[in-house]
């Protein structure tokens, strides 16, 4: 109670000194409705940072301006707070009814199952031991299997604090910096608010009008670009600088083999395909069955089937012709061949074909002698003469079944050229060349495999592939449109929990928590819609956005200065506020600019995600920071985490730079989908 009294006082107490400061500005008769709409804003941002709930917050701040924003207007006390209940319930229905935000707690339902299923411990295990003889193994193998996981889960505070308990002994063990060390960590677990399915951008996309399967597609790459660049400064400073993050001493990479194996002879160093071929039929079978052999080559020779099939299914691909395509094509060329025809044979062509093709013309008065010929043709002894002696006048009639047969033959051919073509179409070179070089890789592959990295891929195949498969389903189907974020969230719900029960971890403890923060997180947000509704209708009824708005065009800035000035304050903003009140309170205040200055709103979304990174690695209110300080080391100081992310952001900062000068990086998935 005393803390809430603390509280109070020093909300009031902030208020009384931005009141007195925009005193000192503007006199109170000068004082607009806009404005007070900005004193609004400035009130709401104290009292989050005081520690108030952002959500009920912006409620109660929307609810009292909006009720002096009607009153002022001319309204009665009862009528005032009349329109501003009905504004608080129409503003709440309106967030219900939004079938966007559905997706959000089927999402975070499916990262906590997927984080229960214990997958992230066996992810960084096979990780770090494929990546161990790369540079800052440790640190690489955390970025990687953060970026990962971060996929599956979208979920901060989960990915920092699992990889502060996994990753982070593991790397002070090998004798890494502790600044590194946080580092990689709090950056690789900030990845979940870019790489899709982000929450941020399901918040983003329904504050800001543009359609979530856009942002997930633009998302991707810039994604991965991040997670490159930090990789790349990991691998760079471990080559420049050794000694802040060792490599990896033999016994960090040891692999036991199955005893099986060791029983029949076999080493770690030694090449696995040509032992196991050499087994099945020479004398060392006896120390080993035949059926455990057959699995062990048949798990060794996964990725030249999958080369196989997906080269197979290529070539079908790349050769196949779509029988309609050449239907189309060749009918054109029919349609060709007929127009140089009636160009040849004067006017009395198009008639014939006309009249004879299609319909019989007997009810037209001039037309009466085409039926005479046509019964002629049905009675060639009595029309030979009549055909003979009015061959010269009667040319159409007489040419129309050539004509009608003329016209009828393409199609028929036309079937059988498709099936033809369809058969014969020649790979491209592109093709043969790729098919070349993966060939190589697969010989390069199956020389350099021996059994301890055969048992590396056999532990990624039982942690990091059901992964990549949930990925694959839940983003390639609301990519290629397979499917709406609702419903790939509804299929991701259900693969992170039969993963949960592939792996023995489902049980009602595991359900039941899963369940309970999935309701926590799912109602912030919700809430945080509502009250952030209530709040831009406030602020646009004090006239506070025509005010910004009029400040902003007053500037006379261009594009790239509107853009660098937008960004610079979301950096700032990032420092004592989280994305979720960046998002909710400061986006509706942007996005009405963009149309003035030319700028597409999915493109300001994915500079703002790559931006609101910072909100979780800039202190004083760096959340990463906490969440890895509340599990590491007591030796393991704040200060020493805040400096680790300092190289981060400013790789953060270049991402967004690169994004900017080549905005291909996130619109050219987008353009090649939705075009």
């Amino acid at each position: 109670m005393k803390l809430r009294k603390e509280l109070w006082f020093g909300f009031i107490l902030m208020a009384i000194i931005v009141a007195a400061a925009m005193g000192m500005v503007l006199s109170v008769d000068t004082m607009t409705n806009g404005h007070y709409g900005l004193l609004m804003l400035s009130l709401v941002v104290v009292a989050i940072m005081l520690g108030f709930p952002t959500a009920f917050t912006l409620m109660g701040m929307g609810m009292l301006f909006a009720f002096f924003a009607y009153h002022s207007g001319g309204q009665t006390t009862g009528g005032a707070m009349k329109q501003t209940l009905d504004l608080m319930v129409q503003r709440a229905f309106a967030v219900m009814s939004n079938d966007v935000l559905i997706s959000i707690p089927l999402f975070v339902f499916m990262g906590y199952l997927v984080e229960r299923a214990n997958l992230i411990e066996k992810l960084f295990r096979s990780l770090h031991l494929a990546l161990a003889r790369v540079p800052g193994s440790l640190a690489v193998a955390t970025l990687v299997t953060c970026a990962v996981f971060a996929t599956a889960t979208g979920i901060v505070g989960a990915v920092v604090t699992l990889m502060g308990l996994l990753a982070l002994p593991q790397m002070l063990r090998g004798g890494y910096d502790v600044r590194v060390s946080a580092g990689a960590i709090t950056a690789g677990g900030c990845l979940g608010i870019l790489i899709p399915p982000s929450v941020l951008l399901i918040v983003y996309g329904a504050t800001a009008g543009v359609s979530v399967v856009q942002l997930y597609a633009g998302a991707f790459f810039p994604g991965i670009m991040l997670a490159g660049l930090y990789i790349l400064y990991v691998i760079i400073l471990a080559k420049i600088k050794p000694a802040l993050m060792p490599p990896l001493t033999a016994a960090q990479r040891f692999v036991p083999l199955p005893k099986p194996l060791q029983s029949a002879g076999a080493s770690g160093e030694g090449r696995a395909l040509p032992w196991l071929l050499g087994a099945l039929k020479g004398k060392r079978n006896q120390a080993v069955s035949t059926g455990f052999l057959l699995k062990q080559l048949i798990i060794a020779l996964l990725p030249l089937i999958l080369f196989a099939a997906v080269s197979l299914w290529s070539y079908q691909t790349v050769t196949r012709v779509a029988p309609a395509d050449d239907f189309s094509e060749l009918q054109q060329m029919g349609a060709g061949s007929a127009t140089e025809s009636e160009g040849t044979g004067g006017l009395q062509s198009p008639p014939s074909e006309e009249g004879s093709g299609l319909q019989e013309p007997p009810s037209s008065g001039g037309l009466q002698e085409p039926p005479a010929v046509s019964g002629a043709v049905m009675e060639p002894p009595a029309t030979a003469a009549e055909s003979a002696s009015g061959a010269a006048l009667e040319p159409p009639p007489a040419t129309a079944p050539e004509a009608a047969a003329s016209v009828a033959t393409p199609p028929a051919a036309a079937a059988a050229a498709g099936d033809a073509v369809a058969t014969t179409k020649p790979a491209p070179q592109g093709y043969w060349i790729g098919l070349a070089v993966g060939a190589v890789a697969m010989l390069a592959y199956y020389s350099l495999l021996s059994f301890n990295r055969l048992e590396v891929f056999k532990m990624l195949l039982s942690s990091f592939f059901p992964l990549l498969v949930l990925i694959i389903a839940v983003l390639g189907s609301i990519v290629f449109g397979l499917a709406t974020p609702t419903e790939a969230a509804a299929v991701g719900a259900l693969g992170g929990f039969l993963l949960a029960a592939a792996y023995r971890q489902l049980n009602f403890t595991v359900v039941k928590e899963s369940v309970f923060l999935t309701a926590k997180t799912s109602a912030m947000v919700c809430w945080l819609f509502v009250g952030s509704a209530i709040f831009s209708a406030a602020f646009a009824l004090l006239g506070g956005q025509e005010l910004v708005e009029n400040w902003v065009l007053g500037m006379n800035l261009t594009k790239t200065q509107f853009l660098v000035l937008s960004q610079v304050i979301i950096f700032v903003l990032g420092w004592p506020l989280e994305w979720t009140e960046i998002i909710v309170i400061f986006m509706p205040i942007f996005i009405p600019l963009l149309d003035n200055f030319g700028v597409d709103p999915l493109f300001f979304g994915l500079l703002v995600a790559l931006n609101l990174q910072t909100a979780f690695l800039s202190p004083p209110v760096a959340m990463a920071a906490f969440y890895l300080k509340g599990v590491a080391p007591k030796h393991v100081t704040l200060n020493q985490i805040f400096a680790g992310m300092l190289p981060f952001m400013g790789i953060q900062v270049i991402a967004i730079i690169l994004l900017y000068q080549f905005p291909a990086i996130g619109l050219w998935l987008p353009q090649v989908l939705y075009k």
